[in-house]
């Protein structure tokens, strides 16, 4: 993948529904758009309660290997999805490189995810450091920053 295929997102995993709304809130308090944020979370009234909530969708139903059955919604989904749409058969970590990340994140954010954890995303390089700052400050844990086009 060239770098100008390659999409850079500010990544966390929240420890739970709770937590992610409260992310969530934050991160738009600080300017962050609807369609800039993505979540990948269980399945679960709760979770699809907080897509409705946060985008006012239900979100689409995958069967993720490792992880298993989520709701899910936001720019990183179409990216882990690729051209291929093999994000449900490959898992987070074989195409978290999609967003600018190693295996190795991927298989911290698969884990996490699989364990209750809620995924949040932010597509928005200018300020992914904001967004880093944000989900730091409001418990996403793991949060990191997928390498930016062209700086590595």
């Amino acid at each position: 993948m060239s770098d100008e295929e390659r999409q850079s997102f500010t990544v966390g995993v929240f420890q739970d529904i709770e937590w992610a709304q409260r992310g969530l809130e934050a991160l738009a308090n600080e300017g962050f758009p609807p369609e800039a944020l993505s979540i990948i979370s269980q399945q679960s009234p709760e979770a699809s309660a907080l897509l409705q909530r946060t985008f006012g969708v239900e979100g689409t139903a995958l069967d993720i290997i490792r992880i298993g059955p989520v709701v899910a919604h936001g720019p990183l989904v179409g990216t882990l999805q690729g051209h291929s749409c093999d994000l449900d058969r490959s898992g987070v970590s074989a195409t978290i490189r999609r967003a600018g990340f190693q295996p190795h994140d991927g298989f911290i954010f698969e884990t996490l995810t699989a364990r209750g954890g809620v995924l949040v995303a932010v597509h928005s390089e200018p300020r992914a450091a904001d967004a880093l700052a944000v989900m730091f400050a409001y418990g996403g844990g793991n949060a990191a920053i997928g390498a930016w086009s062209g700086r590595v």
